[in-house]
């Protein structure tokens, strides 16, 4: 299954929450690919702790492949090659955790049909020896997401499990332009149709993760005055009337991961030993990531509302 993750915005934790998942698809058992297409501002390395990754491969990197350089692109072992201290001991009954990174200051490219095959062609492969596989895109409607775009469209991908996650803040910007992204001209919706996607079929496969939200009733927030809870509450439910309003309501959500100063501070993975003996992290972030992983390949949150 191929899980492509969006956002329309930088900073909505699209890759350090998707670099999440994928860790806990991995402890969950699944063999799990993580594709770092975030040509421009690749971060997955960084979330990983893999610090040969940082920025980008020297060489055979996915730019090396996608121009004709490389054969095949380099594939990092997360378990064997993170200087993370809980992840270099593998667990028992987990599966694979593999990253693809990009070129050293590879950047963003066009693409042509030459390109495009080489999408195919690496997508098809990973889908046979990958349970998920998750495809982290650039910010917005970039090259990345054409390329997504036009491959999943190939009629040798038809039989290809793909799923879309849009990540966005919760804020008034960021919902308005998660459902653009979406939704909007030249948007996932549209240019899918444009390249010959089914519109039913792509709209489906469509969800939303909400990253950063803050729980008005949440221990981090014990502090907040009584004038301070009241706003924030109904903040909340102004954001909710917005976003129903713009397509992307619960309906459609995947779930939510709490604001949560781990994240804030340092992009990382948040594992069991986060909360329960350091005491990083809160519970619930961890129990949120759980979930959401837990729905990727759920087919129950994925069909029509």
């Amino acid at each position: 299954m191929l899980v492509f993750a969006a956002s329309d915005k930088g900073g909505t934790g699209r890759s350090v929450t998707s670099a999440n998942l994928a860790y806990q698809r991995a402890l969950a058992g699944d063999d799990v690919c993580y594709v770092d297409f975030d040509f421009g501002s690749p971060t997955a390395a960084a979330v990983f702790d893999v610090p040969e990754a940082i920025g980008g491969v020297q060489q055979d990197g996915l730019h090396s492949y996608f121009e004709g350089v490389s054969a095949e692109p380099a594939r990092v072992d997360v378990w064997a090659r993170t200087q993370h201290s809980v992840l270099r001991t593998r667990p028992n009954g987990s599966g694979r955790l593999l990253l693809m990174p990009g070129d050293l200051s590879g950047g963003e490219f066009a693409t042509d049909q030459e390109t495009l095959r080489r999408c195919v062609d690496l997508m098809l492969h990973l889908n046979t020896e990958f349970d998920v596989i998750v495809v982290d895109l650039s910010a917005g409607r970039s090259y990345a997401m054409d390329l997504a775009l036009e491959a999943t469209a190939q009629p040798e991908m038809r039989g290809v499990a793909a799923r879309w996650i849009v990540f966005h803040r919760w804020t008034r910007q960021h919902v308005t332009a998660a459902a653009g992204l979406a939704f909007k001209a030249h948007g996932i919706l549209e240019g899918g149709v444009a390249r010959g996607h089914d519109r039913e079929t792509l709209r489906e496969a469509i969800r939303f993760v909400r990253a950063a939200v803050p729980y008005p009733d949440s221990p981090l927030w014990f502090h907040a005055s009584p004038a301070q809870s009241t706003w924030m509450q109904n903040c909340d439910e102004k954001l909710r009337r917005l976003a129903s309003d713009h397509r992307i309501g619960d309906s459609v959500v995947l779930g939510t991961v709490p604001l949560e100063p781990i994240l804030q501070w340092r992009e990382q993975l948040i594992t069991e030993e986060d909360v329960t003996s350091t005491q990083i992290a809160n519970k619930e972030t961890l129990e949120q990531m759980e979930e959401i992983a837990r729905r990727l390949t759920d087919d129950t949150y994925w069909e029509q509302p």
